[in-house]
């Protein structure tokens, strides 16, 4: 298992009625994802990046927006995006629905394992 490279996002705080373009920050620039709309708090969606990979971006109950890498980095599937969210301490994760281990969404530290990470991504709302 390797650890992965480390992007501090800060969570999007998302206004009551999230509205406008999903946005997450990329070497090259803001990459548009999708609709705000289509969003359902507590759930995820996976996003297609331009160099094959994919990303996990979720928006959690309280409309905080968050995205990490989709790949779990115990098993190589591409699964983050259908994680359960929850919180230890007051830090937001996401648990992988195959192994179970839990990955804070804001800096992406494996939680159950201290040498494991996942990438994370800022995100943003626009428009």
């Amino acid at each position: 298992m390797t650890t992965a490279p480390t992007v501090h996002p800060a969570p999007a705080t998302a206004p009551a009625h999230l509205t406008g373009t999903v946005e997450l920050r990329l070497p090259g620039g803001w990459l548009a994802v999708c609709d705000a709309e289509l969003l359902t708090p507590g759930r995820g969606v996976a996003a297609l990046l331009p160099d094959g990979g994919q990303a996990a971006v979720f928006l959690d109950r309280a409309g905080h927006l968050y995205a990490v890498d989709n790949h779990d980095p115990f098993t190589g599937a591409a699964v983050l995006s259908r994680g359960l969210l929850g919180s230890a301490s007051g830090v937001p994760f996401v648990a992988s629905p195959l192994l179970k281990q839990r990955f804070t969404l804001t800096d992406g530290r494996c939680l159950d394992d201290d040498g494991v990470s996942v990438p994370t991504f800022k995100v943003r709302v626009r428009g």
